[in-house]
C-alpha cells in the first residue's frame, strides 16, 4: 500500500469555504492495492495472506473495471455490524418521523412484565 502526504494549501483551486480551514493541515491519503482477476487466480494464497496480515483491502478488477474487494474477516464482520446498527438507527428515525413513539413512562409500563 502506498501512502503519501500532501499539504492542503498546495491543492489548486481550493478555498477555506470548501472545508479547508488551515493552510497548515496535512491530508493522509492511502492508495488501495489493485489486482487483476487473473493475478488473483494465480496468486490467491499470497493475496489473501497479505490481506489477512495487513488488514488492507484489495480491489480486484476484471476487464479494467472494479469487480470485487478482498477484505479480511475481521474487517468484513465489523462492517456488517456497523451496517446493522445504522439500519436500526434508520428504522428508529423513520418511526419518529411517522409519529410512532412512546413516552418513557409508557415504555416502562409495557416492558415491566419482562423487567421483573
Amino acid at each position: 500500500m502506498k501512502t503519501f502526504f500532501r499539504c492542503r494549501s498546495d491543492l489548486p483551486g481550493r478555498h477555506p469555504k470548501m472545508g479547508f480551514t488551515s493552510s497548515r493541515s496535512v491530508t493522509k491519503v492511502s492508495l488501495m492495492k489493485t489486482e487483476l482477476v487473473t493475478t488473483l487466480k494465480r496468486r490467491a494464497t499470497d493475496i489473501i495472506a497479505a490481506v489477512a496480515r495487513d488488514r488492507n483491502p484489495v480491489l480486484i478488477t476484471q476487464h479494467g473495471r472494479p469487480a470485487a474487494y478482498v477484505v479480511d474477516v475481521e474487517t468484513f464482520e465489523g462492517l456488517n455490524e456497523k451496517l446493522a446498527v445504522l439500519e436500526i438507527i434508520g428504522r428508529g428515525e423513520r418511526a419518529i418521523e411517522e409519529g410512532r413513539v412512546v413516552s418513557h413512562h409508557n415504555a416502562r409500563k409495557r416492558l415491566s412484565r419482562w423487567l421483573k
